[in-house]
């Protein structure tokens, strides 16, 4: 699958990732080695070229200060751990607007497919992404401690004997 050689590599590194997902639908991310693996699938078991590494890493990574590639294509879970970046992820603000899936385009017909996949995968996700991040299951506690008076009235009553 000669094809490879031919992607931009951030467009490999994604490309690569969804296979890793679709294969494996119960993993919730993957490690940096496991990307770089299926890199090298991809690459026709060929050693991938020196900025694959460096795009899994950083340059893809949404949720990394830009430096200097500002992709939001993958999101880092946790230490040395990688998935897709999907729809309602939080982002480094310097990332905004930037290139999330390849360009149709810009890949062989044989990937096209992990774009439509990818629609669907992003979307059913994003709620459930939602659902098991501590700090957004929290959105819209505490409004009971101000629902009998209106929020400038109960932060008055709070500030009351301040200096």
């Amino acid at each position: 699958m000669r094809t490879a050689l031919h992607l931009k590599v951030a467009d490999q590194v994604w490309i690569a990732t969804a296979q890793l997902h679709r294969n494996r639908p119960e993993a919730v991310d993957f490690a940096i080695e496991e990307i770089l693996k299926q890199a090298i699938v991809l690459n026709d078991e060929e050693p991938l070229r020196p900025g694959v590494y460096v795009h899994a890493i950083q340059h893809c990574v949404a949720n990394r200060a830009p430096n200097p590639g500002r992709y939001r294509m993958l999101y880092e879970t946790g230490e040395g751990r990688r998935r897709l970046y999907r729809k309602g992820d939080p982002f480094h603000p310097d990332r905004a607007d930037s290139k999330v899936v390849p360009e149709r385009d810009d890949i062989p017909f044989e990937f096209h497919e992990l774009l439509i996949w990818y629609e669907s995968w992003s979307e059913s996700n994003s709620e459930t992404s939602a659902k098991s991040d501590p700090l957004l299951r929290l959105q819209g506690s505490g409004k009971e401690l101000w629902a009998d008076e209106p929020a400038d009235e109960y932060i008055e009553r709070l500030r009351e004997g301040w200096q």
